[in-house]
């Protein structure tokens, strides 16, 4: 028989139970804690993960960005792309996108054939060689002629042989005397004197007759020349006009043409034109002088381009650039408006108000406009994600490349038959376009670089970007608003900022004119000179006869002997048939 434990025993047990007890409890808790330990080290562990994929991915963004602006910068301003090279690595999907627009496909490009125009060509057009024959240009000409001391006179002369050297004779001024008759009018003590009376000018009582005006604003505006080496060079010349009048001299003359011919070209444009591209770029303006005489830095202006079909082009200031601005700028104005995807421009395309709005509103617009998207844009940003030559960005331009080069094979038809090869055979490539867009900005809809960019783009602009197909007149890219920018880009840099807000708006609209004239094939500053001449006499209600778009017919019809002289009445013609305002 076995004998109970006793108390003494079992006590010892129970102790030894809560002490076992205890221990893990303790065990327990520092396992807890080394678990929590462990839990933030991962989490530091994938935080500091995290932080270094953010900060590779963050300097891989600024090598994007480095090597872009070196693109940008050394390597060449021009979005130039190896086409031969896409060619090769797409041929296929472009052989696919070709039969599928109902195109014979071409050839496959071979790499081992050097694809190339010959050295010389551009475009596949022969570059001109040999000397340039002089004997063919409408210029001024002297002779000389050059006999041999041993010959002259012992030998017989049977003739010469002609070469051509070009010859600059330099300019400067020309004093023009203006002759006033004077007349004695009765006898004895009754006798007066009378005085032929001024002709009328553009500017009053100025020493400047309309060619050296058109010459300082032609120099300045369309040459890039500023008023300060203007100044010093009519110095060597052995007259001095100091900046200041100059100035005074285009604000006038600026505001002259503004308010006329400029006025009458843009009445015009609205009423008729079809299509207005347009574009913006900055300038900066000198601050007006304070009281306390304190320097200010140059506030930021803003020129807008706009040209209205082959017509005319505008150079518009305006101090600020908005929504509201823009809305000014085409109020009235209904057609379609090609322009970069900016925010600015989304008002003008929003429908007028109807019904109580309307009635509430005196001075809505009531212009009704089509957006008309730029593929030079969609363009830039795929060129800009492809630095790191990602296949879908080399893709894109691929793809946008072949677009271009089916239009342009078209470019010398007529509207009606431009607009039926693109729906015929363009549509295909660009619904193409844009399926593939779709897909491929899901994917990387999530990522921050240049490719989500460029697909997001043209993703977002795809109604605009498919506007040309409305009309064949529709162009695909906005590059001619952006040529005509570069006028004030290239000025900029010389003479660096304008006087006030009304020089700029002068100066505007003298670059309108100048812009227009080169437009239609004419030298500015011989046309300036003409305007000038005339436009003191021309009336009221017939200032479009005297655009550059009209201008040559205009000119036929003016006596030449008048329009040649500096000064002097001249006889304004009939209104024509073939201009109407």
């Amino acid at each position: 028989m076995i004998e109970d434990a006793s108390p003494s025993s079992d006590a010892a047990l129970a102790t030894r139970v809560v002490e076992l007890e205890t221990a893990l409890a303790r065990e327990r808790i520092r396992a807890d804690e080394a678990q929590q330990r462990a839990d933030e080290a991962h989490q530091r562990a994938d935080e500091a993960i995290a932080e270094r994929d953010r900060l590779r991915e963050g300097f891989h963004q600024l090598q994007l960005e480095v090597e872009l602006a070196r693109r940008r910068l050394v390597v060449a301003k021009a979005e130039r792309v190896d086409t031969l090279q896409l060619q090769l690595e797409f041929a296929a999907k472009l052989r696919e996108l070709d039969e599928l627009a109902g195109l014979q496909p071409g050839p496959m490009p071979d790499p081992d054939v050097d694809n190339r125009p010959p050295s010389g060509k551009r475009n596949g057009k022969a570059k001109p060689k040999g000397r340039r024959k002089l004997s063919e240009l409408d210029m001024p000409e002297e002779r000389v002629e050059l006999t041999d001391p041993a010959l002259e006179g012992t030998a017989e002369r049977i003739g010469s042989e002609d070469s051509f050297k070009l010859m600059w004779r330099r300019a400067g001024y020309v004093r023009l005397v203006v002759s006033r008759a004077k007349y004695k009018i009765g006898e004895g003590d009754n006798a007066t004197i009378a005085t032929t009376e001024l002709p009328r000018e553009l500017i009053t009582r100025s020493l400047a007759a309309p060619a050296l005006l058109a010459h300082i604003a032609s120099d300045k505006l369309c040459d890039g020349l500023p008023l300060h080496r203007q100044e010093d060079r009519f110095a060597r010349l052995g007259a001095r006009i100091d900046r200041g009048t100059m100035s005074r001299w285009l604000e006038e003359l600026g505001m002259s043409v503004g308010a006329t011919i400029v006025a009458a070209m843009r009445d015009d444009a609205f009423a008729h034109a079809f299509c207005i591209s347009t574009d913006a770029t900055g300038v900066l303006v000198q601050p007006i002088p304070s009281v306390d005489k304190m320097p200010r830095s140059c506030h930021r202006g803003h020129y807008f381009v706009q040209i209205a079909d082959r017509d005319h082009v505008f150079f518009e200031y305006r101090a600020r650039e908005t929504s509201a601005v823009v809305g000014e700028l085409f109020r009235g104005f209904s057609g379609y408006i090609q322009a970069d995807a900016k925010s600015v421009y989304d008002a003008l395309f929003r429908p007028p108000p109807d019904g109580p709005a309307l009635e509430d509103n005196a001075h809505a617009d009531l212009g009704k406009r089509h957006e008309v998207g730029c593929w030079a844009h969609a363009r830039r940003k795929f060129w800009e994600a492809a630095i790191t030559k990602d296949p879908i960005a080399r893709e894109g331009l691929a793809r946008i490349g072949r677009i271009f080069e089916l239009d342009r094979s078209w470019k010398k038809r007529s509207a009606v038959e431009i607009k039926s090869m693109r729906d015929e055979h363009l549509r295909a490539h660009t619904d193409a376009f844009f399926a593939w867009v779709a897909v491929e900005y899901e994917r990387v809809r999530g990522q921050r670089g240049l490719l989500r960019t460029a697909l997001g783009y043209a993703h977002r602009q795809q109604g605009p970007l498919n506007r040309f197909y409305d009309d064949g007149r529709l162009k695909l890219d906005n590059n001619a608003s952006e040529r005509e920018l570069r006028r004030i880009a290239v000025g900029r840099k010389n003479w660096l900022f304008v006087g006030s807000d009304d020089h700029a708006q002068a100066a505007g609209n003298l670059l309108t004119l100048i812009a227009s004239a080169r437009l239609h094939g004419l030298d500015p500053e011989a046309y300036l000179r003409d305007v000038f001449r005339v436009l003191p006499y021309w009336p009221r209600g017939r200032f479009l006869e005297l655009c550059p778009r009209d201008w040559m017919v205009t000119r036929a019809r003016l006596i030449a002997d008048e329009l040649d002289r500096e000064l002097g009445p001249v006889t304004v013609p009939e209104p024509s048939t073939a201009t109407t305002e």
